[in-house]
This record gives structure tokens, sequence and C-alpha cells, in this order.
């Protein structure tokens, strides 16, 4: 699976305007490029977690997971995290402040990291 560098300048600007909340949303992939960040309605964002409604996500085999922020700058899934993707999705992200271009990385639905390469 790949990314659009847009989609990574997107949801960085997005973690940056959500600060001092976590920002969240779910992805869109086709043919194996994830192009597209869906915001979920009811999603709940406070400064040490944020809620998805993944029950309200539409139903469409386009999205394939989620991504959300950690404000503190530890990009590692913890116990909550990993709950969440072993619910929905095969790609997860957490991008970390200061949210640079590089600042992210991507995990499987165990909560284990994988490479996904970032394409313009």
């Amino acid at each position: 699976m790949k990314i659009r560098r847009g989609v990574i300048e997107l949801i960085m600007e997005s973690s940056k305007s959500s600060l001092p909340n976590e920002f969240a949303a779910i992805l869109k992939a086709k043919r194996g490029v994830i192009y597209e960040i869906a915001l979920l309605p009811g999603t709940i964002s406070g400064e040490t977690s944020a809620i998805m409604q993944i029950f309200l996500r539409p139903l469409d085999l386009n999205y394939v997971g989620t991504v959300h922020s950690h404000p503190s700058g530890l990009i590692y899934p913890s116990d909550e995290d990993k709950s969440l993707f072993s619910k929905f999705g095969q790609i997860h992200i957490i991008v970390g402040y200061p949210f640079k271009i590089d600042s992210w990385r991507a995990f499987n639905n165990e909560g284990i990291q994988v490479d996904l390469e970032m394409i313009e």
C-alpha cells in the first residue's frame, strides 16, 4: 500500500489545527493508494484521546483504516489504539508532534509497524 504526499500534508495540517486535542479520521484507498481522508460524525477529540464512532463509517470497502495524531509526539500505538486497529481496517497511521512531513508511522491491524510508501 502507498499514500499520497498531499494526504500526509493534509493530516499534518489538520493535526496542528486540532492542538491541543488529537485529530482522527478514516483512510480511503483505491488500487492500493491512500488518496483521501474522511471525518466521521460524532468523533470526540480530547487532549489524550480521540474516539471515533466507527459504526458510523460509510459502507464502502475503499475505507481501509484510520489515522490519528499524538500531540505528545510519541508515534507508537497505545493499548486502546491496538484495540481500535483490530476492529476495522488493514492500515493505521499515527502522526506525532511537531507534525512534520516525516513524523508519522503506519501499523497493521495488530499494531505492528509496517512500511507505507509516500508518493507524489
